[in-house]
């Protein structure tokens, strides 16, 4: 029986952006979008263009940079949201129009104050709007999830009688049973007249943790594409995980479904995403977390080594998980370093190499071994060199019955500036000594360490949330001493609200 062909959306550029404090810059969106053709995705939803003008823009250079797969920019159903995308698409090889509506009674009564007729309606009119740009239009029906499913039905039949090539289904708020979604979607199959005229489209979210099985069955069903994202991440919860569905299908061939995905570069791409959005991946997140394929109980490990099918149903380098790594010490050479960071997605050339080692080799003699997570860390942090604020020292006397006192060093633009203060513990004091240089009117709102790995030398990362003028802004730093990368994670904030001033 020949294999059914499933194609790969991914939304990580545009759903998965939008976690708060995982904003990228264009050139980062580019490195992900490249990083994505290699992994083989058939479309790349690039942005909402007309959000922001940054979005705008990196639809275009996204378009530019990237060859084979089709780029996609969302809409509202509104028309100067559709002919902003059809402008930010106009580089793109292969261009697609996403616009949509909200179906639900929910979202049509409380969201639009309208009725299921002007919802019809509207839905219509966007579509044959979009029709006008491009070839390729994809119509959603947002919260389909909760849509009844005779007037879901009503929907999608009239649009793609209006042009509509792919019909996108999605769990806005995550809440269908797997067997509930099945059903949505074989309802839909069997009753929308010209159903085979479209893709049927699963966009499902994780606010129950049903996203890969309602996606899973949305397939089964008769979706044709599913929309996903690296490392599950997006609104909330997160949406479906790439790598577990292109997984899932690897790993049962009898349901002769197949993908474009080149799985054995799902692994660094994961990397990848991790670290240019500052968002660890859980140790024990399916495919891709740090334990994915560790074994610590006696029973486990003796299967493996008799057998490593007896616990193991993938091979680790099926995903791209070299399991031969090279261990990364102070005795390491660049060679080892540029291929540990290759492993992990990032390519680099030689000047920037150069500064890694440097910091690589300062780390390396501070710590027994350095991890990925490290080295990820190590290539993240080489941006802060360019930022118009950066730590020039710290020391910190801190101790039991000891008031914690602070004195600070920045360099701000080339200008030296140094200042001392005293506080309610080490980080407290070095951030007030940082205000007295930074003089303006700054609130901490969230403040998240978290250990990289485990023992006492290990790198911490510092999540930060500020609030200046009204808007908040999100930093990170990392350091051996969490006192430092706390007093850098801040000053991440200060820089990114400085560019603004």
């Amino acid at each position: 029986m020949e294999n059914d062909r499933l194609y790969i959306f991914d939304t990580t550029l545009r759903d998965g952006e939008q976690v708060p404090g995982c904003q990228l810059n264009t050139i980062e969106k580019i490195q992900v979008a490249k990083a994505l053709e290699q992994l083989g995705v058939d479309v790349i939803e690039a942005g909402f263009p007309v959000s922001s003008p940054g979005d705008f823009n990196s639809v275009i250079e996204i378009s530019k940079a990237v060859t084979w797969p089709t780029i996609c920019a969302l809409t509202r159903a509104v028309e100067h949201d559709i002919e902003v995308a059809a402008e930010a698409l106009k580089y793109a090889k292969h261009k697609r129009i996403h616009t949509g509506i909200g179906t639900s009674d929910e979202h049509i009564r409380y969201k639009f104050n309208s009725t299921r007729e002007e919802i019809l309606e509207r839905a219509v009119a966007a579509t044959k709007y979009a029709k006008r740009f491009v070839d390729d239009v994809e119509f959603y029906c947002e919260d389909a999830g909760r849509t009844d499913n005779e007037y879901l039905a009503q929907v999608v039949e009239a649009v793609i009688k209006a042009g509509a090539t792919v019909v996108n289904i999605p769990d806005t708020t995550g809440y269908c049973l797997p067997q509930e979604f099945y059903e949505k979607i074989k309802y839909l199959k069997e009753h929308v007249d010209d159903i085979d005229r479209a893709i049927i489209s699963t966009h499902c979210h994780n606010d129950l943790g049903m996203a890969t099985a309602n996606t899973l069955n949305g397939i089964m069903a008769g979706a044709r594409q599913v929309e996903v994202t690296i490392n599950g991440i997006g609104e909330r919860a997160g949406n479906t995980s790439l790598e577990e569905i292109a997984m899932i299908l690897k790993c049962h061939k009898s349901l002769n479904i197949e993908t474009n995905i080149n799985t054995t570069k799902i692994y660094p791409t994961s990397r990848l995403v991790s670290g240019l959005m500052n968002m660890p991946v859980q140790p024990n997140k399916a495919i891709v977390g740090r334990n994915a394929f560790a074994h610590s109980s006696g029973i486990h490990q003796d299967g493996v080594l008799k057998d490593v099918h007896t616990y193991e149903i993938m091979d680790p380098k099926d995903v791209g998980i070299d399991d031969n790594s090279i261990v990364l010490t102070a005795r390491s050479g660049r060679a080892a370093l540029k291929y540990r960071l290759q492993v992990n997605g990032v390519d680099l050339d030689e000047q920037k190499l150069d500064k890694i080692y440097e910091k690589f080799l300062q780390l390396a003699d501070q710590k027994k071994d350095v991890t990925d997570a490290d080295v990820l860390m190590l290539a993240g942090a080489d941006t802060a060199e360019t930022h118009a604020v950066r730590l020039e020292f710290l020391q910190v006397t801190s101790g039991k019955g000891v008031k914690s006192v602070a004195s600070i060093g920045l360099d701000i633009s080339g200008q030296k500036f140094e200042a001392a203060a005293s506080g309610n513990g080490p980080v407290d004091a070095a951030i007030k000594a940082l205000k007295k240089i930074i003089m303006k009117q700054m609130t901490l709102k969230e403040f998240t360490i978290q250990a990289i790995s485990k023992g006492s030398d290990d790198v911490g990362k510092v999540h930060m949330q500020v609030e200046y003028n009204g808007s908040l802004y999100y930093g990170f730093g990392a350091n051996t001493d969490i006192v430092t990368a706390s007093v850098e994670a801040y000053i991440d904030c200060i820089n990114k609200f400085k560019v603004q001033d």
